[in-house]
């Protein structure tokens, strides 16, 4: 939801360079109404249904353990995670809203009939994503920004990267979960979360072919034991966990085939070349063996 601000095209359809800071935020806040208005319709078509939002969500740590770097750790957390969902959750603006949205010049225009909608219905559980983490604060010499264009940062010296210089972090979804659940204190549900890689077809031994991607179980592995622990150890309700995702496709933060996240490889590269033949990867049988078990079998052969 809160994308749309800073991924304006991605997420709003909205032309960056002919909208305005007043207009991204505007539209955020009609996403926002507009969710309110979908589960108060909801509830009534079955007393059973239960509704949920969509947050981006990256986990972000201070520079240094500088007070300011501190504060401003907060500042981005608040600005770029939990903005929108407080009032997806709580019903209301928060009160840092104003100056954070004053420091950007927005003013929004809610109506009285949004206040209520906001106020009475609000979402029955927390969705979001999770793929990365990222430094902020002061930035030093010689620091290297993230891959992560949509959201930027500083890069963790801790953290290994991704091809595309995306932080590997599980330890930071487990911060997230706890994070949210004691904000909230709803269930959460964790819709995307991936590698994006590029990967090599290679003959399968049947006739066929295959991406031997281990370094893509690696990272799912890593980070379903991660949300178990959250679950298990320090207990975080979570509703379920989808991957990003089940089939290549064009990766939506790069515009490239290249940037691959799917279980399923498909011809096609940048340019437009290929066949679009689908072929299976390692880690598609492993993720059926993952869902068959209900998330206890993660052993990789």
């Amino acid at each position: 939801m809160l994308s749309v601000p800073f991924g304006t095209f991605i997420a709003g359809g909205m032309l960056p360079e002919t909208t305005t800071e007043q207009d991204r935020w505007q539209a955020m806040h009609h996403q926002l109404v507009a969710s309110a208005q979908a589960v108060r319709l909801g509830h009534p078509i079955d007393p059973d249904n239960r509704l949920g939002c969509m947050i981006a969500y990256m986990c972000v740590y201070p520079r240094t353990c500088a007070p300011e770097d501190q504060l401003t750790t907060l500042s981005v957390d608040r600005l770029h995670h939990l903005l929108a969902g407080d009032v997806h959750v709580r019903g209301a603006y928060p009160s840092y809203a104003r100056r954070l949205l004053g420091e950007k010049g927005v003013t929004l225009d809610i109506t009285p009939q949004d206040e209520v909608d906001l106020r009475e219905v609000t979402v029955d559980f927390y969705t979001f994503s999770y793929y990365d983490s990222r430094c902020v604060g002061t930035k030093q010499e010689g620091d290297p920004s993230t891959g992560n264009g949509a959201l930027g940062g500083i890069r963790n010296p801790y953290l290994p990267v991704t091809e595309w210089g995306w932080q590997i972090d599980p330890l930071g979804l487990r911060i997230t979960m706890n994070t949210l659940y004691d904000r909230y204190q709803k269930p959460l549900f964790i819709v995307e979360n991936g590698l994006g890689a590029k990967d090599t077809l290679v003959p399968d031994g049947k006739g066929s072919y295959t991406v031997e991607d281990d370094y893509r179980i690696e990272y799912l592995k890593a980070h379903i034991e991660a949300f178990k622990a959250a679950v298990e150890e320090d207990g975080v309700e979570l509703l379920g966990y989808t991957p990003w995702g089940c089939i290549d496709l064009v990766s939506a933060s790069t515009g490239e085939m290249s940037k691959r996240y799917g279980f399923i490889y498909v011809d096609r590269k940048d340019d437009g070349s290929g066949t679009f033949a689908r072929y299976p990867k390692k880690s598609f049988s492993w993720y059926r063996k993952v869902i068959a078990s209900n998330g206890e079998d993660l052993t990789v052969k």
